[in-house]
């Protein structure tokens, strides 16, 4: 399996031709999708007629990009121009958007092979991708378990070697947990770094596009095609664009680290505890310091989360009615059947779930109660890592509480399923950025670390991961694709 900068380097010497390339993922998707289940939609056609292009370009001596001839995977709720984007859910089924998302956009003018949209939780909502309308997705690394969620097949995608780059949506961990899962590097970007326009919204004021890769450099790479402000989303920040591959390189010596005390208590599995701290220590011996903190309203933030992203999802998501957008249900004999039926066979489980604690939640006599004192508790969050990133420069923990469970183990116990998010949602509620990448082995299992990072600091997260990774082997360990399916 190759990293994006070793196939660059190939392209560039001639030792393998876009083409070339592009086919070689395609016949390993072929041989291997039926197992692993990452993709819904396939675009092979568009995929080689681009490559085509890329070639012509290197034949006639052009320079290329970093991206340009590598093939990528898209999450299926980030919408393509003439190419199905349907969130996993049997309410969008058929929606063929007449234009790209700006991330879209991006990779496009810089040259990327889009070979096709992975599977999901349902409308991004879950943390195992169990919860998709179509198919069920298999971690690479032991196909009896979930690669997490809720961007599972972009994760197991890029795991498996059918893809050398992924994008996915992140609202409360859904790249960083699966990254965790299936042994990649995963990046939740600060909010408002990275455009939103044309991601198909769950709850607006969390929601980031990512991305999943091989190692830290690739990701310097991935980002430096897909950040920058946008005019066509309000909540893109308004600054220059940077060279984060610029990042890489140097020492950590003098960074202050912080392990906050609040991520390592009961629910936290002996071997990831042990792991996260035996990486603080690598980062000791490079010359950080390491230093403990104290995030104390760190216990609160699952709740809150779930109040606003529930809230925020059953506002969204209202538009989906089978009049206006999305399924519309055969069986009616007036518009109120239109749709109570069609939300009710449009929708699965889990997205009905959050629908109506959030309904709830808003309603009049519980607004105050609930939505209210959510919001004031998510200021407290923020200004719990305000006051840490005036001690330290990035802090580190585990990015899930456990290795990848196995396949319908919480299924039927959705709390149990919340809690896998527990360290990862405070990031989405302050809106900071982190990222996860591997640290080590349990049970024959990756094991990811989370590195937190203050606003638009990006390049700290990346200098640090890049140090870890360049006295570690973590990152270089492929699957095989044990299990018994």
């Amino acid at each position: 399996m190759y990293t994006i900068h070793e196939l660059h380097e190939k392209l560039k010497n001639k030792d393998l031709s876009a083409k070339e390339i592009a086919s070689m993922y395609i016949k390993r998707i072929e041989e291997q999708d039926g197992i692993i289940g990452a993709y819904l939609e396939k675009n092979f056609e568009n995929a080689l007629n681009d490559a085509q292009k890329v070639d012509e370009r290197i034949s006639k001596g052009e320079e290329i990009k970093d991206v340009e001839g590598i093939p990528a995977a898209i999450k299926d709720n980030i919408c393509t121009n003439r190419v199905k984007t349907t969130c996993a859910s049997k309410m969008l089924e058929n929606f063929i958007p007449p234009y790209d998302a700006t991330v879209i956009g991006d990779l496009k003018k810089d040259g990327a092979l889009l070979l096709g949209k992975t599977n999901m939780d349902e409308f991004a909502m879950g943390s195992s991708t169990e919860n998709s309308a179509f198919k069920l997705v298999r971690n690479p690394w032991d196909t009896e378990c979930v690669p997490g969620g809720s961007s599972g097949g972009s994760a197991a995608a890029v795991a498996s070697g059918e893809a050398a780059f992924a994008l996915g949506s992140d609202t409360g961990g859904s790249i960083r947990q699966p990254a965790s899962f299936c042994g990649l590097v995963g990046i939740k970007p600060t909010y408002g770094l990275v455009s939103r326009y044309g991601l198909v919204a769950f709850a607006s004021s969390l929601d980031q596009i990512g991305a999943f890769t091989k190692d830290v450099e690739d990701m310097a790479v991935v980002l430096n095609s897909i950040a920058g402000y946008d005019e066509k989303d309000s909540t893109s920040y308004k600054m220059d664009k940077k060279d984060y591959r610029k990042a890489l390189g140097g020492d950590v010596k003098g960074m202050k680290i912080g392990i906050p005390a609040e991520y390592f208590k009961e629910g936290i599995s002996s071997d990831v505890k042990s792991s996260v701290l035996d990486a603080a220590k690598v980062f000791e011996s490079l010359g950080a310091e390491v230093v403990d903190i104290s995030l104390p309203y760190t216990e609160y933030a699952l709740a809150v989360y779930y109040i606003l992203a529930s809230a925020e999802a059953s506002s969204n998501l209202a538009r989906f009615d089978g009049i206006r957008y999305g399924y519309r249900s055969k069986k009616f004999e007036d518009s109120i059947d239109i749709y109570i039926n069609s939300r009710t066979e449009g929708f699965g489980d889990e997205v009905k779930r959050r629908i109506m604690l959030g309904t709830y939640v808003l309603s009049a006599g519980y607004y105050d109660a609930y939505y209210n004192k959510a919001l004031k508790v998510r200021t407290l969050v923020k200004q719990d890592f305000e006051n840490a990133f005036k001690k330290c420069d990035i802090l580190i923990s585990p990015t899930s509480p456990t290795v990848a469970f196995k396949i319908g183990e919480k299924i039927n116990d959705p709390l149990s399923m919340y809690m896998s998010d527990v360290c990862t949602v405070p990031i989405n509620i302050a809106g900071i950025c982190a990222l996860s990448l591997p640290c080590g082995m349990s049970s024959n299992l990756p094991v990811g670390m989370q590195l937190i990072g203050n606003y638009f600091e990006e390049e700290k997260l990346l200098k640090a991961g890049y140090a870890y990774q360049m006295n570690t082997d973590w990152h270089k360990m492929n699957p095989e694709l044990r299990g018994g399916k």
